[in-house]
């Protein structure tokens, strides 16, 4: 950890699958000096996909966090997966992160993945800059993707490099900051780079990116755009504090290349790492919440500051248990000092600090504000909780993820593996907040959901090798939910003598059906107290809305989640001397199922953003095949001589998708497919459900 806050870099990677986020990663760990020997994607030996399934595939699952240096600065990374089914681990990852590297494929373009990640990244406001990746690889036309990024991801993103020739010759990067052309030695593994003079046939091209640049450049220096009009010259150390403040505002993203597997380009981006993304102390303050009097606080990474952290990911390990990533944002925390997670009021101890090394671990004796580390000691601590000393009142931002909508029932092949998979479930639960267990209450069924059928074939092959349990797994099913369409009231009752002990609670409730953009972030329900404490006193109305939104777990038609309605508490009664919270819990449930089983309920399904990239031929028989799959194309471009299609089309259609497109297409397209949110089914499709889930 620096002792100056300023000379800290916390950054993420993110992209499409395949454009290069691990290979990039390594080299920078090789420059940098903290691995000797770079291992490689495609033999399954890199350093930051340290797990099986990782190294097998080919892809990167999870996260893996490191620490570098370069330029005297401390660079802490996150290699982040670029498959959709994982998407989570990159949402926690920009929640925490205060810089992000975007790398594209110079031969892909702006794929599918690239624009859900950078997208993500806008919600969280983090600076980026660009790597435009593979220009060596045939088909590479750096100028094309640059046109890409700025008309569908940022008009504001500009080159501060640009290549010197491109597939086979592919030479070297011409710097526009300091009019140079760089050269990397490949007999020392790019160690080795020379700057020289940009060749002439390349010198009317660099000049006019870079004055292009510096004319963009001007709106954000005064002294810059003085000496741009009287036509003086400007040099690389008067554009960089120009280019630090418009990233670090979010108004700018230089854009850079190379090819890492060349070992071409990757210490000018380490460069551009500490010279143009920000440290903590560049960011405006994180806005916590007071819990004493609810109103918001700003917290600053200092150290005398009181200590607070957010846990941002939980990992089980086989050696030290479980392990907990956090980001510091105030104050400083030592090993073996008491914590108090203010999301469940717990108190904990921290055993042991560890910097981690992808999956290897150092320990260190303390944490301040604005470094990344795990935890060891905290049973009890989950994704987002807020961590704080023990009167430090405050609580951070929670993490919101998206919902699951797949599932699969799973069960031990022998009665010795029922306790061990009910174990390893609740672990990887704790580890995933896109994965959920849950209970078929008609078939007592055990249901594993995620994000997609990999992500589902990752965790059922994680139990066999990390668990050894052995289970046997269903067909796929669809994560369906229900809502209502019309207004309705109910009352529950619940007056009764238990154990000589009278219980006595009324409620009545009223129910109505909401669009999603009414519902605050990240609530599924939205409950409304309408009563004054006369009716009702105020001490009953949390247990009625724990137990209203409880209620909205069982729906009627298929017993799945009621999602997107408004409950008002509307009337009730209650006694003086009968009356309890767990009265009032019962009657309220009571009321909730008795408006339900009244109300005019309907199926919803997931809908799914699917981006098939094709060679035009294919194209008509691609969307007609949408189309039958009760597909909603609303896109159809071009990408790089190919068609890209965008629809959205119901998960209930896409099962074995895979295999559909590669027979209609001869193997030649690619796909990607991304949930996008839940919508009512038609009364046709409910039918069909309704049925096949009921058996008749």
């Amino acid at each position: 950890m620096p002792d100056d806050l300023s000379h800290l870099r916390n950054i993420g990677i993110i992209a499409h699958i395949d454009a290069g986020k691990t290979t990039t990663t390594e080299r920078i760990l090789f420059y940098t000096g903290i691995i000797h020997r770079m291992g490689e994607v495609h033999d399954g030996n890199a350093v930051m996909d340290w797990m099986e399934q990782e190294r097998e595939r080919g892809i990167t699952i999870t996260s893996a966090v490191t620490t570098c240096y370069w330029n005297k600065k401390q660079i802490n990374i996150i290699d982040t997966p670029g498959h959709v089914d994982f998407t989570a681990e990159v949402e926690r990852s920009l929640r925490i992160l205060d810089g992000a590297i975007g790398i594209f494929c110079a031969v892909g373009g702006v794929e599918p993945q690239s624009e859900t990640v950078w997208h993500q990244a806008d919600r969280y406001k983090v600076p980026r800059i660009v790597y435009i990746n593979k220009l060596d690889r045939i088909g590479a036309d750096f100028f094309h993707v640059v046109d890409l990024i700025q008309e569908r991801l940022s008009s504001s993103a500009l080159p501060i490099q640009i290549p010197l020739g491109k597939e086979d010759s592919f030479a070297g990067i011409i710097d526009l900051l300091s009019m140079q052309a760089f050269y990397f030695d490949q007999s020392t593994l790019g160690v080795n780079f020379r700057a020289d003079l940009i060749p002439p046939n390349m010198l009317d091209n660099a000049r006019l990116e870079r004055n292009r640049l510096i004319e963009f450049l001007t709106d954000f220096d005064d002294t810059l755009l003085e000496n741009y009009l009287n036509e003086k010259k400007i040099s690389r150390d008067e554009l960089i504090p120009v280019i630090r403040k418009a990233t670090i505002a979010n108004k700018f993203v230089p854009i850079l290349c190379g090819s890492s597997l060349k070992n071409t380009g990757v210490q000018l981006l380490l460069s551009a790492i500490t010279d143009f993304l920000p440290s903590p102390l560049d960011l405006p303050p994180i806005i916590g919440t007071r819990l004493d009097d609810n109103t918001s606080l700003e917290i600053y990474p200092l150290i005398d500051k009181p200590f607070s952290a957010l846990a941002f990911k939980v990992q089980m390990n086989k050696f030290v248990g479980k392990l907990i990533y956090i980001r510091v944002y105030s104050g400083s925390i030592k090993r073996s000092s008491m914590i108090l997670n203010q999301t469940n009021k717990k108190k904990e101890r921290i055993s042991r600090i560890l910097q981690m090394h992808s999956n290897k671990k150092k320990d260190i004796h303390e944490l301040k504000a604005g470094d990344i580390a795990a935890i060891v000691g905290p049973k009890f601590l989950k994704t987002g909780d807020t961590l704080t000393e023990e009167n430090n009142n405050i609580l951070l931002a929670d993490i919101t993820f998206p919902d699951s909508v797949i599932a699969i029932a799973i069960e031990p092949k022998t009665k010795a593996d029922h306790e061990t998979l009910q174990d390893a479930l609740h672990k990887i639960e704790e580890e995933d907040p896109t994965f959920k267990v849950s209970q078929n209450k008609d078939t007592g069924q055990t249901l594993i959901s995620g994000m997609g059928e990999l992500h589902l074939e990752v965790i059922v092959d994680r139990l066999k090798r990390e668990f050894n349990v052995h289970a046997n797994i269903g067909n796929p099913m669809v994560a369906y939910k229900e809502t209502i369409e019309n207004s309705v009231e109910g009352t529950g009752e619940f007056i009764r003598e238990l154990a000589g002990k009278g219980h006595y609670a009324v409620v009545r409730i009223r129910l109505s059906p909401l669009e999603i953009h009414d519902l605050p972030p990240g609530k599924k329900n939205l409950f409304v107290i309408h009563i004054t404490p006369d009716i009702i006193p105020s001490q009953y109305w949390h247990a009625i809305e724990d137990s209203a939104y409880s209620a909205c777990l069982d729906g009627p038609l298929i017993s799945s989640r009621v999602e997107r309605i408004k409950i008002d508490l509307i009337g009730g009664d209650y006694n003086e001397v009968d009356s309890s919270e767990t009265a009032f819990s019962i009657a309220t449930s009571l009321a909730i199922n008795k408006a339900l089983r009244n109300a005019r309920s309907v199926i919803m399904e997931p809908l799914m953003t699917v981006n098939v990239i094709t060679p035009e031929e294919f194209t008509g028989e691609i969307i007609g095949d949408l189309n039958a799959k009760r597909g909603k194309i609303h896109t159809i471009r071009t990408n790089l001589n190919k068609q890209e299609i965008v629809a959205d089309v119901p998960m209930s259609e896409l099962f074995g998708y895979a295999t559909n497109l590669r027979s209609i297409t001869q193997g030649r397209a690619i796909y990607t497919m991304e949930y996008l949110k839940h919508e009512k089914v038609p009364a046709n499709i409910q039918d069909k459900i309704l049925k096949k889930i009921r058996g008749y």
